[in-house]
């Protein structure tokens, strides 16, 4: 018999009665029930009912011991008494009778409960993390990202493809977001880069002619922390050699289907995955206002710009801002007519709280003129006064949409028509509007969307819905210094190779795309630029002379110059696709050991200062950022 245990703590069942066995674990609870000690004894496994009766010379000393601490026992297992049973355990049927048990680590008081949940802080709880992730919550959730990687690997391993690791100490390279920069004591002044992603070494794995790469790939990047993102993450990571953007598509999505059919039902509801026909960036910001939508949400945004041009329209506050080259979207909200007007107040206060003027909208409506003194012949009589051109006797047996609400008032009959027939309106809906500059009108309007599908509460449930957003804008410009930039993956092939770089930049279509779920990016991803020519002119476009392409890329470069294959590949972020299987809305809840939100380890006292002679041994010095007021009495 093993020193420690015969059995583990979720092993036990009716067949083991009137064994003699030894088991090993935490304690879980203890109940008192006079005389009688029942302690639940708990590993990894699962939980063991133990006892001590009242007369065994064990009871006085078991009783000192404090919950978590770690004890082997051994003892009998008998059949509980009839009634007692709990059919929540897998050793529910049966409890063990101590003859003897040691304290292998006695606990203190603990600074968190463990048994049962409790509402201690993110700070406590990061702090303690060994503590927090006996909890069975977190001890299932961090076996779930186990089994999800490893069911990742099995079926990267079954098409082909071989794992490789990549180094973490590397050089700099621009994929968007701040490095993590690390001195090299052997190099004065230099530094090396921990990896934002493996990117150009899997693209170099291609030229070496390994055909089929995938890594678990470790990436860091110096970002501000938020929920859904984090320092240090890990990706699926993959690249193909002679393929195209299909080829990646046909390949992955498999992968990525198996992965949330197996673990759909893990929170012990089954969930549907379905898949999208693809949708290209433009289309997605123009009907979604993201690049991530989340298809749940069965709002679409319109474009009624050109509605509200009209002479018949006299919004001057929209009018003004088209002007200037602004854009106006509506969202139909379908079936809120008989919501209260405090739906429509909150969703105002909403929109002036995320710096907006408002959320106008206009509300629609059968109108039957001839039920003379209703709301809807009030309205007409209003157009009419407006000066629509009409009279009473034009609205004779009539029945149209009609609108009402704090914009209405300044469109004609034709121009709400015309609003009815372009977001499809219907009796009792409403259609809310944004107007902006088209940037900032997109995102405000995706937000909004949300916003409205939520607080109707029609966003789809038990589904996964997948696609792939494609054809991404190759550049973008600068809002700060006007000049134009990569807007994502420097490295994509822009689609019509060297001759689409001879136009506007601005046009320039990537062979790149996304892989969204449910309104999170999982994947990123893009058909390489595999030929240094057209490398060179498209790091040119942004500012990148030959010079400094050579400096930051001039081991992949150099590598194209001796053949390379055309390939692509993607990442899979593998913290969000357990985030959204665990229905977690942080991707804190989904690791073993994580940084709070400033980026700060509590638990092991990370970022900690140097010592001197480890600066001295590096070559370099630490200066302090200088206060507001120490450089205004400075200046002064």
């Amino acid at each position: 018999m093993n020193a420690y245990r015969s059995h583990t703590c979720g092993q036990l069942r009716k067949d083991n009665v009137g064994e003699t066995v030894k088991l090993s674990g935490w304690i879980h609870r203890k109940r008192d029930h006079g005389g009688v000690l029942f302690i639940d004894l708990r590993d990894t496994h699962g939980l063991t009912q133990c006892v001590v009766d009242q007369d065994s010379p064990l009871l006085a000393e078991v009783e000192k011991w404090r919950v978590e601490s770690v004890l082997t026992i051994t003892g009998r297992v008998k059949d509980r008494f009839a009634g007692t049973e709990n059919a929540n355990l897998t050793t529910g049927e049966v409890e063990v009778y101590i003859d003897e048990a040691i304290c292998q680590s006695s606990a203190e008081v603990l600074p968190l409960q463990v048994a049962d949940g409790d509402d201690a802080g993110e700070d406590v709880r990061l702090k303690y993390r060994f503590l927090d992730l006996r909890r069975e919550a977190m001890h299932k959730r961090v076996r779930l990202r186990n089994n999800i990687i490893s069911s990742m690997r099995r079926r990267m391993w079954d098409q082909g493809f071989q794992e490789f690791n990549t180094p973490i100490l590397t050089a700099s390279s621009p994929e968007g977001a701040r490095d993590y920069l690390v001195p090299s004591r052997l190099h004065p002044g230099k530094f090396y880069a921990l990896p934002q992603a493996p990117q150009q070494f899997k693209q170099l794995l291609m030229v070496s002619g390994f055909d089929r790469y995938f890594q678990i790939a470790p990436c860091f990047r110096d970002e501000d922390g938020r929920a859904d993102r984090l320092a240090e993450f890990y990706q699926l990571d993959m690249e193909m050699s002679f393929v195209e953007q299909e080829d990646i598509f046909n390949t992955m999505t498999p992968v990525i289907d198996g992965i949330f059919k197996e673990f759909a039902a893990w929170t012990g509801k089954d969930h549907k995955v379905e898949w999208l026909p693809n949708m290209p960036y433009a289309e997605a910001i123009l009907k979604y206002g993201s690049d991530k939508p989340d298809f749940r949400n069965p709002l679409v945004i319109s474009d009624v710009t050109d509605i509200f041009e009209r002479s018949d329209v006299t919004f001057n506050a929209f009018k003004g801002i088209i002007e200037k080259g602004g854009v106006v979207r509506a969202i139909r909200a379908p079936k809120v007519g008989d919501q209260p007007r405090s739906f429509f107040d909150k969703l105002n206060d909403w929109a002036r709280g995320e710096g907006a003027p408002g959320l106008g909208y206009i509300l629609f409506a059968n109108a039957d003129y001839t039920e003379e003194g209703s709301v809807e012949a009030d309205i007409i009589d209003a157009l009419i006064k407006h000066g629509n051109g009409k009279t009473k006797e034009d609205y004779k047996d009539w029945k149209k949409m009609v609108g009402k609400g704090p914009i209405a008032k300044f469109l004609s009959e034709e121009a709400i028509n015309s609003v009815c027939a372009r977001v499809g309106a219907q009796d009792g809906d409403a259609v809310f509007f944004i107007c902006d500059m088209e940037a900032k009108a997109a995102k405000f309007a995706g937000r909004a969307r949300d916003k409205i599908c939520d607080d109707m509460g029609v966003r789809e449930q038990g589904v996964y819905k997948f696609r792939w957003i494609v054809d991404f804008p190759m550049y973008e410009t600068d809002e700060k210094t006007g000049t134009v930039d990569f807007s994502h993956n420097p490295f994509s092939m822009p689609r019509g190779g060297m001759d689409a770089l001879n136009g506007d930049p601005l046009t320039v279509i990537a062979n790149q795309y996304d892989c969204v779920c449910n309104g999170f990016e999982i994947c990123s991803g893009g058909i390489r630029n595999h030929r240094p020519e057209i490398m060179e002119k498209a790091f040119a476009i942004a500012g990148y002379d030959r010079a400094v392409l050579e400096k930051k890329f001039g081991g992949m470069l150099n590598a194209f110059r001796y053949g390379a294959p055309p390939h692509g590949g993607c990442a899979f972020g593998i913290d969000r696709i357990v985030m959204i299987l665990a229905h977690e809305p942080n991707l804190r809840e989904v690791y073993a050991f994580v940084m709070n939100g400033a980026y700060e380890d509590q638990m092991m006292g990370s970022p900690s200062e140097p010592t001197d002679q480890q600066m001295k041994d590096l070559h370099i010095k630490v200066v302090q950022p200088v206060k507001v007021e120490q450089a205004e009495k400075k200046t002064a």
